[in-house]
């Protein structure tokens, strides 16, 4: 498993971004999602992996269609899902296929950093949903974001939560996803960060 990030989606991103570094997540700006009404703040969490805070762009007009992760129905923050990154997004999407778990179509995307440079990527989604099953990230020729972020914060485990494990443990198994998850009311995700100022748990 090559866990790229963390997605903590939330309804009032100024607010959720200003609360985390209180809490010593030292989050900086990544960009806004052109037509998709969003924008993030990125926290680096080492081992090439980051935390993404996302939630609408104050700056864009309103979407066609909803905000990716929900962001529309939230009332509160919440760790909303995950992804792999992979070398060939095409070829695991074919691998997971065969296994019996299918990804939806290959969604290209883009945004600009703060210094103008130009990121390109293309993600797909897991036909199952509860955020459970992670997605899968492609960067191609982009420099991936965790590079030039700063250091201070790491992952210290990340736990899944579902009223049935087995109905995750196929697709799971399929992507090479070694993630822990136990029995309980609703599929969700757990995140324990480790910080300057202590553990910061995300849910």
């Amino acid at each position: 498993m090559n866990l790229d990030h963390l997605v903590y989606a939330t309804p009032d991103l100024a607010g959720t971004v200003a609360e985390l570094r209180g809490r010593g997540i030292g989050l900086v700006p990544g960009g806004a999602h052109p037509g998709r009404g969003t924008r993030n703040h990125l926290a680096g969490l080492a081992d090439g992996a980051y935390l993404e805070v996302i939630g609408p762009d104050p700056e864009q007009d309103a979407p066609d269609g909803p905000r990716w992760f929900g962001i529309d129905d939230l009332t509160a923050p919440r760790l909303v899902t995950w992804a792999i990154r992979v070398p060939d997004l095409g070829a695991a999407r074919e691998r997971s296929g065969a296994a019996g778990y299918p990804f939806g179509d290959e969604l290209p995307m883009s945004r600009r950093r703060p210094d103008g440079a130009l990121l390109s990527w293309s993600l797909a989604f897991p036909r199952q949903d509860g955020g459970v099953v992670p997605f899968l990230i492609d960067w191609q020729e982009s420099p991936h974001p965790a590079e030039s972020l700063p250091g201070g914060v790491t992952l210290v485990s990340l736990t899944g939560v579902h009223p049935d494990p087995g109905l995750v443990a196929g697709p799971l198994a399929a992507l090479g996803a070694a993630l822990t998850v136990v029995t309980g009311p609703g599929p969700r995700l757990e995140a324990v960060l480790a910080t300057p100022g202590g553990e910061v748990v995300l849910r």
